[in-house]
């Protein structure tokens, strides 16, 4: 089973200001409450450590991400992949007459017994995660 999850959220201002978040694997991991700690390796690659409360792994699994799709300043597209789990994140941003939409969809697909019903009840609540940081950020 694959689980998957969008959303749009609307903001009041400019896209390009929404960007310089999303655009940030540091800012895209941290806003994420699974994931215990990050290391970012360059430009388009990082490492999370994420805890999976699962029967079965109930520990923390090393997710390899990656960048796939980078096309300033509207859109940016990962992908992580582990013994675990497999998760492509993609976020898109269009200006509106008042400022801009931020559409996100994450799509996970579980490895291991236990993984993708995780992600199905705690996806949209990350989803919550990600917006109550970018309004954070924005105010």
């Amino acid at each position: 089973m694959t689980v998957r999850v969008s959303r749009t959220f609307e903001f009041d201002v400019p896209g390009e200001q929404i960007w310089a978040f999303i655009a940030d694997p540091e800012q895209r991991a941290g806003a994420i409450s699974v994931v215990d700690s990050f290391t970012i390796h360059d430009d388009n690659r990082a490492t999370w450590q994420v805890r999976l409360p699962i029967p079965l792994l109930n520990s923390t699994v090393t997710v390899e991400t990656e960048e796939l799709i980078r096309e300033p300043p509207t859109r940016v597209k990962f992908e992580g992949r582990s013994r675990a789990l497999r998760v492509t994140g993609e976020h898109t941003i269009t200006d509106t007459e008042g400022g801009c939409q931020l559409h996100n969809e994450f799509v996970v697909d579980g490895q291991l017994p236990g993984v993708e019903r995780f992600f199905k009840r705690n996806l949209d609540a990350e989803l919550d995660n990600l917006e109550a940081a970018l309004r954070a950020d924005i105010d």
